[in-house]
C-alpha cells in the first residue's frame, strides 16, 4: 500500500481522495515503461516506475512515496536546487548535474540530465510535479574528454606556431651557414652528375685552380684530369655510382696555367648526383716526393759505398788468387826451362785451386746479382739432400747434430742441381756458425700448397711447392736484423770475416728459379730458413750410381763443332779441347762470321757458342737464325752468366744446353758427346 501525504505533511488518505490531477500523475509513473520518471507529490513525497529498479535495485522500493530529503539525506543540497527551481517556475527546463548514485551494485558518481514538469490544481496551486530522467555520464565524460583533447590541440598548435615562427629563421640562418661554408671555405666543393656533369662549385675552385664557376659548370670533370690519372678517376667514378663512397681519392686537376695540382678527394653519391670535398696537397706530395728520392739517394750512396767495399775485398781476394794462378804458372815455366819437371803438378794443382776459388767467388756474385746461369732439371730434391748429407755432417763437425726428414711422396722441382745444393750446404753453414757451442740442424722437405692467403703472407703467386728448410737451435735474431738478411752485404759477422752475400745469393737462386726463400728467427729460440721452389710436373730421369765423369769420349770420324767466342783465349782453348779429343773445329769470333759458317754447306754437327757476342747477334739469335737453314742443329752455349731474356728464363728450346764458364776439360768433352750422340 503506498502511503502518501499533502505538501502540509498530512496524510493524503486513500488513493481515492487524491487529487485527480496528482492520481493522473502516480498513474503515469507507475504505468510508463519507455522513460525514468520520478513524481513528486506535496511535502518531497516522491513516487518513480519500474524503469528505475534495473539502477537502483529492488531494495529502493521501500523509498517508494517516501520523503526524499529523509530517504537520501546527503544528496538533498544536489536536488533542493532542482525543486526549488521547478517550483518557483524556473524557464531553464534541462539541466546537467553529476549525483552520487547509491545502489545495489555501490556507489558511483553519475551524470543526468532532469527535465520538469508542474502539476497545477484548480486555484493554480502546485500539487506535483513530473520528472523525466536520463543519465548522461558517457556524454558528460565524452565532451569532457573532447574539451580535453581540444585543450591539448589547442597547446599543441601554440607550439607548432610558436616552432613555425622560429623555423624560418632556423632555416635562414642554416641557410647563410651553408653558404658561407661554400663561399668561405679553403677546400674545393663540387655538385657534378654522374656523367662527370659539373652542376655546382663553390670560389675556392678559383683559388686553387684559377678557373672561374662560369668556366666550369656544365663542362665534363675528366676533361681537367691528367692524363695518367685518367682510368683510375674512371674507375672511382664508377664505384660512386654503385653507391660505394670514397673517404680519400688522390689525382691531379689541371690549372688554369697549363699545370697540374694534386687534389684529395672525399666523395659520396646521392641522388643522381656526386657531392664531392677536394683539398689541395700539391705541397704535400712534392715534400714527400722529395723526401722520397733524398731517401733513395741516400740508399744508393749506402749502396755505392758498400759495393766500394766489397770490389775493395773482391779485388783483395782476385789478387791474392792471380797471384796464385801466375805464380805458378811463372814456377812451371821456370822448372820447365830447367828440365825439373817433378814439381810441376804441385804448381798446377795451385793454380786449379786458385782458378776454382775464383770461379766461386765470382758465381756468388752472379748469383747475388741473379744474372748466374741457370741449368735446370727436373730433380728429386730428396734425393739431391741424401746425397749431400755427408758432406754437411763433415762441414758442420761433430759438435753438431744433423738430422735429415724427407717427406715421402716429395714432388719433383725444376732447379739447378748445383746450385741447389750450394744454398743448401750455405745454410747448414750458417746455422753451423749460429751455434758455437754445438746444436742440432734440421733438413726438412715438405710439400707445400699455397692458397691466396697463404702466398699473400709468403710474397709469391699462389700454386704448388715443395720446401727445403733448415732448421737450427742457435742463438737466433731479432726482428730488426732478421728484415736485413737477405740485403746485399748485410752480415752479422765480424769485419772481414763475411761478405755479406751468402743469404743474398740465397734469394737471388730461388727468385731466378721461380720460388722464394722466407726466414724465421727467435732470439735464444733458433732460425728456419726455407726454400720454396715451384713443384715440376714431369718426370724425374733416374740416376746411374756408376756412372761417373772420366777420360771424355773420343769423336767419331767426320763430326765437326763449330766454335764462336769474341774472347781468343776461350775460343783456342776449347778448340784444342775438341782436337784432341778427334773433332774437327771451326772458329768463328763473332756472330756474322758464325751464321756465315751455318748458311754454308758444310757439316755442322753441334754448335758451341758465347751467348755475348759481336756482329749484331747475340749467341742465341745467331743459333735461332742458323736454325732456319739447319732445323736439326744442336746448340751448346758456354757462358759466364747470360741473362734471363737470352736464356728465355731457363726454357731452352729442344737441343739446346748451357754450360758455365769456368768448366772441367772432362765436362766438356762429355757434354759435347751426349749432345751429338753415340757414334
Amino acid at each position: 500500500m503506498i502511503r502518501a501525504r499533502d505538501w502540509t505533511g498530512h496524510p493524503l488518505g486513500p488513493p481515492g481522495t487524491w487529487p485527480a490531477e496528482f492520481r493522473a500523475a502516480l498513474s503515469l509513473v507507475l504505468n510508463s515503461p519507455e522513460s525514468m520518471i520520478l513524481a513528486w507529490g506535496p511535502d518531497l513525497h516522491f513516487f518513480f516506475n519500474d524503469t528505475y529498479f534495473p539502477l537502483l535495485g529492488p531494495r529502493l522500493a521501500w523509498a517508494m512515496g517516501e520523503r526524499f530529503d529523509v530517504v537520501w539525506a546527503d544528496a538533498w543540497d544536489q536536488a533542493k536546487p532542482i525543486i526549488d527551481a521547478a517550483m518557483a517556475g524556473s524557464p531553464e527546463r534541462f539541466i546537467d548535474l553529476p549525483w552520487q548514485l547509491d545502489t545495489d551494485r555501490g556507489s558511483r558518481e553519475t551524470w543526468w540530465t532532469f527535465s520538469y514538469s508542474r502539476v497545477l490544481d484548480a486555484a493554480g496551486r502546485v500539487t506535483g510535479l513530473f520528472i523525466l530522467t536520463n543519465e548522461t555520464t558517457a556524454r558528460v565524460r565524452a565532451d569532457a574528454a573532447l574539451k580535453e583533447s581540444q585543450g591539448r590541440l589547442e597547446s599543441a598548435l601554440a607550439e607548432l606556431r610558436d616552432l613555425n615562427a622560429t623555423l624560418a629563421q632556423q632555416v635562414e640562418e642554416r641557410t647563410a651557414d651553408r653558404n658561407a661554408l661554400w663561399t668561405l671555405s679553403s677546400d674545393m666543393m663540387l655538385r657534378c652528375l654522374f656523367d662527370g656533369t659539373i652542376t655546382a662549385v663553390n670560389p675556392a675552385w678559383t683559388e686553387v685552380l684559377g678557373w672561374r664557376p662560369d668556366e666550369l659548370i656544365g663542362t665534363k670533370l675528366i676533361a681537367f684530369v691528367h692524363p695518367d690519372d685518367f682510368d683510375r678517376t674512371v674507375e672511382g667514378a664508377q664505384q660512386l655510382a654503385t653507391g660505394s663512397s670514397l673517404a680519400r681519392f688522390d689525382n691531379r686537376y689541371r690549372h688554369r696555367d697549363g699545370g697540374y695540382r694534386w687534389i684529395s678527394w672525399a666523395a659520396r653519391p646521392g641522388e643522381g648526383v656526386i657531392n664531392a670535398v677536394g683539398r689541395d696537397f700539391t705541397a704535400e706530395r712534392e715534400r714527400a716526393d722529395a723526401l722520397a728520392a733524398a731517401e733513395e739517394a741516400l740508399r744508393q750512396s749506402q749502396k755505392m759505398e758498400a759495393v766500394g767495399q766489397l770490389t775493395g775485398g773482391i779485388a783483395h781476394d782476385f789478387n791474392n788468387l792471380l797471384a796464385g794462378i801466375s805464380g805458378s804458372l811463372e814456377l812451371i815455366q821456370t822448372r820447365l826451362g830447367q828440365g825439373r819437371v817433378m814439381d810441376v803438378d804441385r804448381y798446377i794443382n795451385a793454380a786449379q785451386g786458385a782458378s776454382k776459388r775464383a770461379a766461386a767467388l765470382t758465381h756468388r756474385l752472379l748469383a747475388f746479382s741473379r744474372r748466374q746461369t741457370l741449368d735446370p732439371k727436373p730433380t728429386d730434391v730428396n734425393r739431391l739432400v741424401a746425397g749431400m748429407e755427408e758432406l754437411i755432417r763433415r762441414t758442420v763437425g761433430p759438435a753438431v747434430i744433423v738430422e735429415v726428414m724427407g717427406a715421402p711422396g716429395l714432388w719433383p722441382a725444376l732447379v739447378d742441381p748445383p746450385q741447389l745444393e750450394n744454398a743448401l750446404l750455405n745454410l747448414c753453414i750458417n746455422a753451423r756458425d749460429a751455434m758455437p757451442e754445438g746444436g742440432r740442424i734440421t733438413i726438412e722437405t715438405a710439400n707445400a700448397w699455397l692458397d691466396e692467403r697463404a702466398a699473400r703472407r709468403h710474397d709469391m703467386p699462389p700454386g704448388q711447392y715443395l720446401s727445403l728448410c733448415v732448421t737450427d737451435t742457435g742463438i737466433g735474431m731479432p726482428p730488426e736484423i732478421v728484415g736485413k738478411v737477405f740485403e746485399p752485404f748485410f752480415t752479422t759477422k765480424p769485419l772481414g770475416q763475411g761478405t755479406g752475400l751468402g743469404l743474398s745469393m740465397i734469394y737471388g737462386f730461388a727468385q731466378q728459379s721461380g720460388g722464394q726463400v722466407r726466414i724465421h728467427s727467435e732470439v735464444d729460440k733458433g732460425t728456419t730458413v726455407c726454400l720454396y721452389l715451384p713443384r715440376h710436373r714431369g718426370a724425374v730421369a733416374e740416376e746411374d750410381p756408376h756412372t761417373a765423369v772420366g777420360a771424355p769420349p773420343r769423336a767419331a770420324p767426320g763430326e765437326t763443332v763449330l766454335v764462336v767466342d769474341d774472347e781468343p783465349t776461350v775460343r783456342m782453348l776449347v778448340t784444342e779441347v775438341l782436337e784432341d779429343l778427334g773433332y774437327t773445329a771451326i772458329e768463328a769470333a763473332d756472330s756474322a762470321a758464325g751464321l756465315r759458317v751455318l748458311q754454308s754447306d758444310v757439316r755442322i754437327d753441334l754448335l758451341v757458342s758465347d751467348i755475348g757476342l759481336p756482329g749484331g747477334m747475340n749467341g742465341r739469335q745467331m743459333a735461332e737464325a742458323g736454325r732456319v737453314t739447319r732445323p736439326g742443329l744442336k746448340v751448346l752455349f758456354v757462358t759466364g752468366y747470360a741473362e734471363n731474356a737470352v736464356l728465355g728464363n731457363g726454357q731452352l728450346d729442344a737441343g739446346m744446353q748451357v754450360i758455365t764458364k769456368p768448366f772441367v776439360v772432362e765436362v766438356l768433352g762429355a757434354r759435347i758427346r751426349e749432345m751429338i750422340g753415340t757414334a
